[in-house]
Formats: structure tokens, sequence, C-alpha cells
């Protein structure tokens, strides 16, 4: 599971994100799922989401 499959994704998930202007460095942020931006079924880069801290990137890691 690595973030491309929106299926895969559920609110209340904690995964770690890439935000836009970390896309160059590929710098992780860590957060738990709020909203699911991404109306497809899966996306190359990952799925956009929100974060309940406000961020919002797209899902390189599903965290257990």
């Amino acid at each position: 599971m690595n973030g491309t499959n929106r299926s895969d994704i559920k609110k209340g998930l904690s995964v770690s994100i890439v935000l836009k202007q970390d896309q160059r460095s590929g710098k992780l942020t860590d957060g738990v799922v709020k909203d699911i931006l991404t109306n497809s079924a899966n996306h190359p880069h990952g799925i956009k989401v929100r974060l309940e801290s406000g961020d919002v990137g797209r899902v390189k890691k599903i965290n257990d």
C-alpha cells in the first residue's frame, strides 16, 4: 500500500505525505487524514489528502 489507490485511504488513517513545496526534496510530513481530495480511483503520484493539521499533499506511505 503506497498511497496510489483511493480505496486504501480512509479518514483517520495515519499517513506520510509530500507537500507541494517539498516535492523536490522528497521530505515527508506525517499526519492523520481528515479529507480525501482526489476523486479518481487511483493516481500515479499518490492520492491528495488534507491532514488534520491542515497540510495538503500526496500520500507517499501508509503508516501502520
